[in-house]
């Protein structure tokens, strides 16, 4: 399993897979082996595939993989599950009660996992870390789906310099993220660009599947180097 904490300095590429395990075992060998591409198991694919889609996943892949399961309750089970399952990172909600929020960074300190909030719906990143005990390894500033193409909705890096002087924290931004929000994130300060994988026809931004994966990823880690 990968090393778990990640490097604030580093510029990371995190490969959202959103659809079925098929897609993910005919993509993920072409994908270039390095210690800067995470693997997502995202939240649709979790809800079809299970745990199950998860080792899967990590059969293939040696480095990082997240398990962005959105814990919103109960997490020393969901933390114990994805761990059992290959996973090194598992995301909570920032608008779960501090009190999973809390539990959630324990178990994932425990268990040797990186603990993700995920901000998606949050207005102000600081009203969630402010009652937590411990910050967590990465905050996720995330523009969801559903918000795509709403205009005005925009991924909130104004947040970034807030955070970053009180938390020692990686800052990741998801959410309908192409090249040129990728060189925009890191201008901003992020450290991890998500990036979905998008089959064609589907309304959402991110790497189509029709399209040579693996070149385009070589291009996303030049692009945020």
């Amino acid at each position: 399993m990968a090393a778990r904490k990640l490097d604030h300095r580093t510029r990371y590429l995190q490969i959202a897979f959103n659809y079925d395990l098929s897609m993910a075992m005919s993509v993920i060998p072409k994908l270039p082996r390095s210690e800067r591409i995470l693997i997502e198991a995202g939240t649709p694919f979790i809800k079809r595939e299970g745990m199950r889609g998860v080792r899967s996943i990590r059969s293939l892949w040696p480095g990082h993989l997240v398990a962005d399961i959105k814990t919103s309750d109960g997490a020393a089970g969901e933390v114990e599950m994805v761990r059992s399952a290959g996973a090194d990172a598992i995301t909570v909600l920032g608008n779960a009660p501090t009190e999973t929020l809390d539990l959630f960074v324990k178990q994932c300190d425990e268990q040797n996992l990186i603990s993700m909030v995920d901000l998606l719906g949050v207005n102000d990143p600081l009203d969630v870390l402010r009652p937590m005990r411990t910050p967590p390894d990465v905050l996720v500033l995330h523009k969801g789906r559903d918000e795509e193409k709403t205009r005005g909705k925009v991924i909130e890096y104004r947040h970034v310099n807030r955070i970053r002087s009180k938390f020692d924290v990686s800052i990741a931004a998801a959410g309908g993220v192409d090249l040129d929000q990728a060189r925009s994130a890191i201008f901003n300060g992020a450290n991890i660009i998500v990036v979905n994988l998008v089959r064609p026809g589907d309304p959402w931004q991110g790497i189509s599947t029709n399209e040579d994966i693996g070149a385009i990823a070589r291009k996303f880690l030049l692009t945020i180097e």
